[in-house]
């Protein structure tokens, strides 16, 4: 049967049914329609199926896949063509093990440091995400498998994701938070998206028309399937209505089926609606069971090569003082983590990597002392070994960050401070061997109060399985670093614009912000920092020269003048005319990547557009004036300038700007002055009691009033500690993130995440119970919905 003649027999309950999922990974798959079932996985990195049981929290085991650099550090490479080919190599992968879309990329804005999730996404800024965004889904889907970029929009924090309401004004939204997936709709053109489990403005993702249709698809052109994130459809009738498609997992959504077919014997959800999404779920459908046919196969040789070359590009020399490349094999490695590794996040896109080699396993000649345990913990035996083994050697490589425990999906970090034992540890060897050289594993930024003492600094962030034998090329020499920062390092925490209302304990998001997110605030407000966007060094040094600007065409040439090969990141930032509304001093509007031999010149070029000057405002527009064209090493360290006129039109001024924190941004915005931007108050979410709890509230929320939910919670949890092999409260990440995805996730969308063993009945007798309906509990509990 061909496309129409399967939409034009389904019957209404069929049609619903294809649009939510039959298991945890897999669509309904209909033979009576000669309809296959279509898989996918968890992709941003790498492919995470899980052939036997599944569960989207890392715990059980998935088939062997090629562990790249996650989002965060591949995203420092600032190189399209390599985030092409681990979107290829990933999408090969999927497609050997019958997969037909992965989940990925992350294109959420890195808001603040603190996000747990922050080392899945790649940048603070859209234009950066977008692009490489778009290369990695272009290439990806060659294969014929789909891509999926996520999570659609404004998912900037873990803390109470499932429930938690963005307020923001729609010009920080469109020019921060919704142009990277703009950029990688138009450009990528993926076959899926999917949405994110908050609410923007009052109203769920998932159930956001605006979002969804007016957007989406009818502004921006998108044509492909929108599937909810795993437990994310709070509303099936209003999903049909935005034109939400697919909602995953499925097992434990008989309910959102129910309710969906009640609405349109109501009256009140057309089958006009149904269809639109079962026609898009049905076109995905077909061209998986076709692209399925290639019966692809991958070499893990090959892919182990790629993830080793991306780890190589994406690592960023922060500091050196000429210690490095190494002189000799006289060498101490110190800490932990040379022994066993943090080279990928924890949560659902964990990776079962096909090789791991530890730094200490090829470089079996180094001393070696562990400094600390796994946790970051140390002690006066660990520190006196340590520094004993740091005296032995010319040189000294201590491999500190973040252990696993730190940050992950599901919980924000608490503060942008390494473990103590990890400060101590380097202090104390630096103060043993002054010739000390610091590896950090982490996937966002810290702090680094012990920088004056080390002699260099290269941050590999988390670099994947081949993190080892990238981070000894780079330490002997072979290679010349060349990635660059994709965010911001403050100083300190305090500094971040956002710091004092982000995350816990502010249930919702307020933007107060605006568009100064990242360098745009530390740029336009002059606050110093410890390394800016863009920033990276290397063993060889750059000249710039002959800068030409033709209308909307720049030209540069670059030199390598040092004595080695290497790579230099070349940026364009503009910055605006005085005239119009509040802008940022610079805004990233074109980079690329140039390999270089010693002595070797190349011309690299842009071609700027009108959005390249455009603000929001009611519509894409353009102040007139004179621009000033940035070409640059790092957004704090501008080689070349050049100004250009641009025709537009003069923009009227919003009434709120006057005298405003928008106006001149500095320290932190007031609420009050958010309120005035916005245009209304926001509302003080009020904790919520006994009586008055919904199925947006938490199962830890009702724990603090209800000993029927506090009996829940701790056998959740200990099953959970079970299934994990742990203790209730160990640090294990896989165990913390479980939690916090289970009896700190909304209600509702537990029992969709559950697949069935949390079902509606149960869950909301719980409910009735929690809010002190003991009886009606009971009875809830005993009808089946």
């Amino acid at each position: 049967m061909n496309h129409q003649e399967i939409l034009s027999k389904m019957s209404v309950e069929d049609k619903i049914d294809l649009c939510c999922g039959a298991n945890f990974w897999r669509s309904a798959g209909f033979e009576k329609y000669d309809l296959p079932a279509m898989a996918v996985s968890d992709g941003p990195h790498g492919v995470r199926f899980q052939a036997d049981e599944s569960d989207m929290l890392g715990i059980n085991t998935s088939v062997p896949a090629t562990c790249f650099p996650s989002g965060g550090t591949s995203g420092c490479s600032w190189d399209k063509d390599l985030l092409g080919e681990i979107g290829e190599a990933i999408a090969q992968e999927a497609l050997s093990y019958g997969v037909d879309g992965i989940l990925g990329p992350g294109l959420n804005i890195k808001r603040s440091p603190l996000c747990g999730r922050n080392f899945e996404y790649i940048s603070e800024d859209p234009f950066l995400s977008g692009k490489l965004g778009a290369s990695y889904i272009k290439e990806a889907q060659k294969t014929g498998v789909s891509a999926c970029p996520k999570h659609f929009a404004a998912n900037s924090q873990e803390y109470k994701r499932f429930s938690s309401n963005g307020h923001m004004d729609e010009r920080t939204l469109r020019e921060i938070y919704l142009s990277a997936f703009e950029e990688a709709v138009n450009d990528g053109k993926p076959n899926m998206l999917m949405t994110a489990y908050n609410k923007i403005n009052g109203t769920y993702c998932s159930d956001n028309k605006w979002l969804i249709t007016d957007v989406l698809r009818n502004e921006w052109g998108f044509d492909g399937l929108v599937v909810t994130d795993w437990g994310g459809m709070h509303d099936r009738v209003q999903g049909f209505k935005s034109g939400c498609d697919w909602s995953m997992p499925g097992g434990g959504t008989k309910h959102l089926q129910n309710s969906a077919l009640a609405a349109y014997h109501a009256g009140t959800l057309s089958e006009q609606e149904i269809d639109a999404c079962a026609d898009r779920m049905i076109t995905r459908m077909l061209n998986a069971a076709k692209a399925r046919k290639k019966k692809s196969d991958f070499s893990r040789d090959k892919h182990h090569a790629l993830a080793h070359k991306a780890a190589v590009q994406s690592a960023v020399l922060l500091k050196n003082d000429g210690i490095l490349p190494l002189k000799s094999e006289s060498v101490s490695l110190i800490g932990y983590m040379a022994k066993v590794p943090r080279y990928q996040g924890a949560g659902s896109s964990h990776i079962n990597p096909t090789k791991l080699l530890s730094l200490r396993d090829i470089t079996p000649n180094w001393h070696y002392s562990e400094g600390c345990d796994e946790h970051g913990d140390t002690n006066d035996a660990l520190l006196a070994d340590a520094c004993l083994i740091a005296k032995e050697s010319e040189t000294c490589v201590v491999v500190a960050g973040l252990p696993d425990s730190y940050e992950s999906e599901g919980f924000d970090r608490s503060d942008m401070k390494m473990p103590d034992g990890h400060i101590r540890m380097i202090e104390a060897v630096c103060d043993a061997n002054p010739n000390t050289v610091v590896l950090l594993l982490c996937g966002s930024a810290v702090e680094v109060p012990w920088i004056n003492k080390a002699r260099a600094v290269l941050y590999m962030g988390l670099a994947g399985q081949a993190s080892a034998e990238a981070t000894y090329e780079l330490l002997s020499g072979q290679t010349s670093p060349s990635g660059k920062l994709a965010e911001t390092w403050p100083l300190r925490y305090e500094d971040v614009p956002c710091s004092e209302y982000y995350g816990m304990p502010h249930r919702d998001a307020e933007y107060r912000e605006g568009i100064y997110v990242g360098y745009r605030y530390y740029e336009t407000s002059g606050t110093p920092v410890r390394f800016p966007f863009g920033f990276g060094l290397s063993y060889t040094q750059f000249d710039y020269s002959s800068l030409e600007a033709n209308d909307h065409k720049i030209t540069v040439s670059v030199k390598n003048t040092g004595k080695t090969s290497g790579a230099e990141v070349v940026q364009l930032y503009i910055s605006p005319p005085k005239a119009g509304t509040h802008r940022p001093s610079k805004e990233l509007k074109g980079f690329e990547k140039v390999f270089l031999q010693q002595g070797e010149t190349k011309q690299v070029t842009f071609e700027l557009n009108d959005r390249s000057f455009a603000v929001w405002n009611d519509g894409w527009k353009i102040q007139k004036g004179i621009y000033t064209l940035n070409i640059a090493s790092s957004v704090h360290d501008i080689q070349l300038t050049a100004t250009t006129q641009v025709d537009g039109e003069d923009m009227k001024i919003p009434s709120f700007e006057a005298g405003s924190w928008y106006e001149a941004p500095c320290e932190k915005p007031s609420r009050t002055g958010f309120e005035k931007m916005i245009g209304h108050t926001v509302p003080i979410p009020k904790k919520t009691v006994k009586g008055q709890f919904t199925d947006e509230n938490t199962i830890a929320e009702m724990a603090e009033h209800s000993i029927i939910m506090r009996i829940v919670k701790y056998f959740i949890e200990k099953t959970i500690a079970k299934m994990n092999g742990c203790k209730l409260g160990d640090r294990n990440p896989t165990f913390k993130m479980a939690v916090s995805s289970s009896v700190d996730s909304a209600l509702f969308s537990l029992v969709i995440s559950s697949c069935g063993s949390m079902p509606k009945n149960i869950a909301y007798g719980l409910l009735d119970m929690a809010n002190g309906h003991m009886l009606g509990g009971i009875k809830r509990m005993l009808k089946k919905e």
